[in-house]
């Protein structure tokens, strides 16, 4: 199906295509072997395993993807293709028209689409021919850039024609883009503690660094002795800056060895974007100029936004960021705990954990404020691990005190199953703390089953062997909870708090509760009613023979010693016997 490697040509076009049916390629090729100068050298590949064999340990120009050709959603396939590629160009295919269908997939990160039912040799070869030039282009535009960094030579005039290109391309794609301009602090120091030589060295040095850091559409050019500058190009949002800054200030965080010597060096940066500061070269430069000097006015490394909305967004983002790296670290991280009661008994069933944060300046800052932080910086998976194991300490330690009963229920963030070592990592944290498994519950959403079901339900059967129990949290306000109860080892499932709170003010509300407590009892499923605070929301639970309930009615999250306090109080018959 494909030449040898030695024998392609450095010239010759690398088509890889993904497509199910053998005849399908066949034909693809045919009609791209019609051209004499786009004679390709092209691999069939009819299945994910290859695929990602494939797209690892070769090298292509092209890919060309039919869209029935992927596994889950499509955009999170084309987002695989683009990663696992290094981002080669995409053509797209399907049989549905342009109109109906380029506008989604074009979003989604392909390059280009046909539809297959007009597919001829000309716009095939169009297309294919348009993206491999342009990709030829892109690497050599690159190479350049690179070998300009590499030698410390500064050239303005590429610099603004680099630009004003790459602001062609956000308008006529509806894009945003962002500038980056970083200058170092103090290099007049620099200069003379260790020449002009070793200065521009290590200028060298930290665009080298940066290049590896950085992706390939973004670009990097020095501007300036002790200048360089970065254009950002397909920004979605704030977010998509801040993963761009903090792979810069990580980069500057390291010290750079010369001679054996260690420097540490600081910058500054400003950041300037289209459309919102500007649509030309020279004001985005100039804005970007203005908002590094700012940024100057902070001690060490740092950076301002030209746009005031940006800059408050994402550098809060990443400011919080920061401080939740030092409070993992410095215990400043806390369980809350808050009571389930048994409606039957009224005697305390068990307790969810609550992360708390103790900010040092800030206070107690809320979940809902740094656990979104938490899941888009991956710090969740530490942090997820953590509270497990202090949940097993009190676990333990709640036993010691007379409260042997007590469930500890512990959430589960979707990024959990990101970590291929998951299941590994809980076994180890619960066979160090010797306790009762089945006293301990992992409570997740559907969102947490959603990136791959099938790794997901895996986890969840190995660590359910363990005799852990699993909770099926936020019931109601998703898509599969009833594919979510045959298939997955639920015991517990709890009724979101949204419906609660509208018992009284609306029917809806009190038929999808009776529905949901009727379903879970069918399946022999217990139920958590979550968010209670009225009497009159107690009393229709109880009626409706909810099995537990959870909220300010009975009481809020509380610290350690406030539980311990909480519990005496009602007796150490509230705990239920095993």
């Amino acid at each position: 199906m494909t030449l040898p490697l030695e024998t392609v040509r450095p010239s010759q076009l690398r088509l890889l295509v993904l497509v199910p049916d053998y005849v399908d390629f066949l034909w693809l090729t045919a009609l791209l072997s019609r051209d004499s100068e786009l004679v390709p050298d092209a691999t069939w590949c009819p299945d994910l395993i290859d695929c990602d064999d494939l797209i690892h340990n070769a090298s292509f120009d092209v890919i060309v993807w039919d869209c029935v050709f992927h596994s889950g959603s499509e955009s999170a396939f084309l987002q695989y293709l683009a990663v696992a590629s290094n981002e080669k160009p995409i053509l797209a295919l399907s049989a549905e028209t342009e109109r109906a269908r380029a506008p989604d997939l074009l979003a989604a990160g392909a390059d280009d689409y046909l539809c297959r039912q007009s597919l001829d040799q000309w716009s095939l070869r169009r297309a294919v021919r348009g993206l491999w030039y342009r990709e030829q282009l892109s690497e050599s535009a690159h190479g350049q850039l690179g070998r300009d960094v590499a030698t410390g030579f500064i050239n303005r005039d590429l610099f603004f024609d680099r630009l004003q290109q790459s602001l062609l391309r956000a308008e006529r794609g509806g894009d945003r883009l962002a500038l980056l301009h970083l200058n170092i602090d103090d290099f007049r120091s620099i200069n003379e503690s260790f020449g002009y030589q070793k200065s521009d060295l290590l200028m060298i040095r930290l665009a080298e660094r940066l290049r590896q850091a950085l992706r390939r559409v973004d670009s990097l050019m020095r501007i300036g002795g002790d200048e360089l500058a970065i254009i950002v190009e397909k920004v979605e949002d704030s977010l998509d800056i801040t993963q761009i800054i903090r792979k810069v200030v990580s980069v500057l965080d390291e010290p750079v060895i010369l001679d054996g010597q260690a420097i540490a060096v600081n910058a500054s940066l400003g950041v300037a974007t289209y459309p919102e500061a500007g649509d030309s070269p020279e004001t985005l430069l100039r804005r970007a100029n203005r908002a590094m000097f700012e940024a100057k006015r902070d001690p060490g490394t740092s950076y301002r936004f030209y746009d005031r909305h940006l800059h408050v967004s994402a550098g809060y983002q990443l400011r919080l960021e920061a401080d939740l790296r030092t409070a993992l670290r410095g215990r400043e991280l806390e369980l809350y705990y808050q009571p389930r009661i048994d409606l039957a008994t009224e005697e305390v069933r068990g307790v969810e954990c609550l992360l708390r944060w103790n900010h040092p300046e800030r206070g107690l800052v809320g979940p809902d404020e740094f656990i979104p932080v938490a899941e888009r910086s991956g710090l969740i998976v530490p942090i997820g691990y953590w509270v497990i194991e202090q949940a097993c300490q009190r676990l333990q330690e709640s036993a010691d005190l007379g409260f042997p009963g007590l469930v500890f229920a512990v959430n589960l963030s979707f990024r959990q199953f990101h970590d291929r070592k998951m299941t590994e990592t809980i076994f180890r944290i619960i066979f160090n703390a010797n306790v009762d498994t089945s006293l301990l519950e992992l409570e997740l959403t559907e969102s947490a089953m959603m990136h791959d079901p099938e790794y997901a339900q895996r986890c969840l059967r190995e660590l359910n062997q363990l005799g852990i129990s699993f909770a099926l949290d936020d019931f109601g306000t998703g898509f599969s909870s009833l594919s979510n109860l045959q298939h997955l080892p639920i015991s517990l499932v709890k009724i979101d708090k949204s419906f609660v709170q509208e018992l009284g003010h609306s029917a809806d509300a009190e038929h999808i509760i009776r529905a949901i407590i009727s379903l879970a009892h069918s399946l022999q499923i217990s139920v958590v009613a979550e968010g209670v605070e009225t009497e009159g929301q107690l009393e229709f639970l109880r009626q409706q023979h909810c099995d537990e309930i959870q909220g300010y009615y009975y009481a809020r999250p509380m610290p350690w010693h406030d539980l311990v306090q909480f519990l005496r109080s009602r007796g150490q018959s509230a705990c239920l016997q095993r």
